[in-house]
C-alpha cells in the first residue's frame, strides 16, 4: 500500500490521482479499482468503449452541434459542474469520450478524469467506516463515482439472499425509464472490488446526489456529485435510495411503505431530523 503521509496511508494504492487518506490501525479487506468492473453476469465490458463519438473539432464541444450534447442535453457548465438548468437530474447524461474528435480539455469530460479532491475515509461511529472530504467542494461538483463489479439480476439477488443480519449489502440497483415500457437496469456491488465511493454512508438528507453517467459504455457509471455546498471536514453521505430533496424513485421501498422488518432490514444512525429510521431497502431484488 502506498504511503500518503505520516498520518495516514493511501487506501488506493496509487491508483486515484489524488491520494485516498485512510487512518486506522486496520484497513477494510477489497480490491481498490478506480472503474466499474465486469462481473458474473455481465454482458459488456465497462470498460470497451461502445458509444459513438461526435465529431467536434473545438476545445469544448457546443450543445448546438455536439452529438454528445444533444444526447444528454447541456448538463455541465464551463467549469465541468452540474449546471442550474438540469436541477430535476432526469435527463441521461452523456459525456464526450475517447472517439470524440473534441480536446482532453473539453469541460463536457468530467467523470472520466476521476477523482480531484482529497477525500478521506474514516471511522464514523455506528456507521463504521465513512468518508469526509478534506476540502470545501461547491454545489454541482462531480466528487467520486461509486464503482465496483457490474452484475445482473441474478446474481445481485443471490448475492443479497446470502448476506447473513451482521453484513453490509453494498449493492446499487439504478432503473433507468426511457419510455412506458423501457427500462434498463444497473447492479454495481463493490464489496469485494470498489473504490472510495463504497465507503460512502446513508443519509435521509445528504449533501451528494447519484446520476448515472455515460461515458464510453453503454454501461452508466454511478457519478455522485454535490448537491450543495460542501465545508471542509464534512462527512459525505448520499441516499441509498437514489432520491435527493425529497425525490424517491418509486422502485426503492423506505421505512415508511409498510414493509415487514426483517434480516435485510438495517437500522439508520444518520440522525437527520428527517430520519426514517431503517436504511432504504429495494424489495425487487429480494423477491
Amino acid at each position: 500500500m502506498t504511503g500518503y503521509d505520516k498520518h495516514g496511508q493511501d487506501l488506493s494504492g496509487g491508483l486515484e490521482d489524488v491520494p485516498v487518506l485512510c487512518r486506522g490501525p486496520t484497513f477494510p479487506k477489497f480490491k481498490y479499482c478506480t472503474d466499474n468492473v465486469p462481473g458474473p453476469g455481465c454482458s459488456v465490458d465497462p470498460s470497451e468503449v461502445t458509444l459513438p463519438g461526435c465529431s467536434c473539432l473545438t476545445r469544448s464541444c457546443c450543445p448546438e452541434s455536439c452529438s454528445c450534447l444533444q444526447m444528454g442535453g447541456q448538463a455541465f457548465d464551463g467549469a465541468g459542474r452540474l449546471s442550474r438548468s438540469d436541477s430535476g437530474y432526469c435527463s441521461p447524461l452523456f459525456e464526450c469520450n475517447a472517439l470524440c474528435g473534441c480536446g482532453d480539455s473539453c469541460s463536457y469530460r468530467v467523470v472520466q478524469r476521476g477523482l480531484r479532491l482529497r477525500l478521506e475515509v474514516c471511522g464514523a461511529g455506528d456507521k463504521g467506516w465513512g468518508v469526509r472530504t478534506l476540502e470545501g467542494i461547491p454545489r454541482g461538483t462531480f466528487v467520486c463515482e461509486y464503482a465496483g463489479e457490474v452484475i445482473d439480476f441474478a446474481e445481485a439477488k443471490r448475492r443479497q439472499l446470502s448476506q447473513t443480519s451482521e453484513e453490509n449489502n453494498y449493492i446499487i440497483a439504478v432503473r433507468e425509464h426511457s419510455g412506458p415500457s423501457c427500462v434498463t437496469e444497473t447492479f454495481v456491488d463493490p464489496a469485494q472490488v470498489g473504490n472510495v465511493g463504497r465507503f460512502l454512508n446513508h443519509s435521509c438528507l445528504p449533501n451528494l446526489l447519484m446520476l448515472p453517467v455515460r461515458v464510453h459504455s453503454v454501461i452508466p457509471r454511478l457519478a455522485l456529485f454535490a448537491g450543495r455546498d460542501i465545508y471542509a471536514e464534512e462527512e459525505l453521505t448520499f441516499d441509498y435510495s437514489g432520491g435527493y430533496s425529497n425525490q424517491q424513485p418509486a422502485e426503492m421501498l423506505s421505512a415508511q411503505s409498510g414493509a415487514a422488518d426483517g434480516p435485510q432490514r438495517k437500522v439508520c444512525h444518520c440522525g437527520a431530523s428527517s430520519c426514517t429510521h431503517f436504511l432504504p431497502l429495494d424489495l425487487s431484488v429480494l423477491s
